[in-house]
């Protein structure tokens, strides 16, 4: 999980409970876009690993695969 992660949760929370401020709105807006450049990273490098698979570019694979795996521990 990216921290960016859980200051969106944090500020979803804020969010149900009161208004947010202009800042904590700027703040979910950023949060947001950076959650939205995350997913379509990972999305891009897992088509690319589907694609690896289907042409059995076992080498290629294997990096999509590691770059995968460190996005994921962020």
């Amino acid at each position: 999980m990216l921290p960016v992660h859980e200051r969106l949760a944090e500020l979803w929370v804020l969010r149900n409970c009161r208004g947010l401020t202009e800042s904590e709105k700027t703040d979910m807006e950023h949060c947001l876009a950076v959650n939205a450049s995350f997913c379509r990273e990972l999305a891009h490098l897992k088509n690319l690993s589907l694609l690896a698979s289907m042409t059995e570019d076992s080498d290629w694979q294997h990096d999509i695969c590691s770059r995968i795996e460190k996005l994921s521990r962020v």
